[in-house]
């Protein structure tokens, strides 16, 4: 039997996703329930909205290879919902438990996808662009909102990022 690798347009995006799977877990590493929510006077969005809107994210990568998988928080971030100032997000143990669930998922599904379906073009609506534009960003956009997280951890008074063990 043969064992897919995956495409090699989507190998340096793989490494990029490995390394962020690990981030994010640091990131959140410690970080308190009550802190999670705090914006320190400022419309930026909190620790509590950015993991979920992260965890989201890896669950979209999956709608098509495994539909009906849901995140804990799913109800508060379809459809790309923004911040809700007055909402209760899970707890940050809920988002590390449902993206330890997930991470693999999403990688396979990466691994699996083939060159013709990375060429295909997705409508979106408001705009159109190819699954790989679709996968670079996503993997983009997981990078920032770590780096935000990072930050949250500088500005709350908590140790830096460790990007190593």
């Amino acid at each position: 039997m043969e064992t897919k690798t995956a495409s090699s347009r989507i190998e340096g995006l793989l490494t990029l996703f490995d390394m962020q799977t690990t981030f994010f877990e640091r990131a959140i590493d410690g970080i308190t329930e009550e802190d999670a929510y705090k914006r320190l006077n400022t419309k930026a969005n909190h620790i509590a909205w950015l993991s979920g809107s992260l965890v989201q994210q890896r669950f979209l990568m999956t709608s098509e290879t495994n539909p009906g998988l849901k995140q804990t928080g799913d109800e508060l971030f379809k459809d790309n919902k923004g911040i809700q100032d007055d909402a209760k997000y899970p707890t940050l143990a809920e988002y590390l438990k449902d993206w330890r669930m997930i991470s693999p998922i999403a990688r396979e599904a990466l691994v699996m996808i083939d060159d013709k379906k990375l060429d295909s073009e997705m409508d979106m609506g408001f705009m159109k662009m190819t699954y790989y534009e679709l996968i670079a960003f996503t993997i983009y956009r997981e990078a920032s909102i770590i780096g935000q997280l990072a930050l949250w951890r500088r500005l709350l008074d908590y140790p830096a990022l460790k990007y190593d063990d």
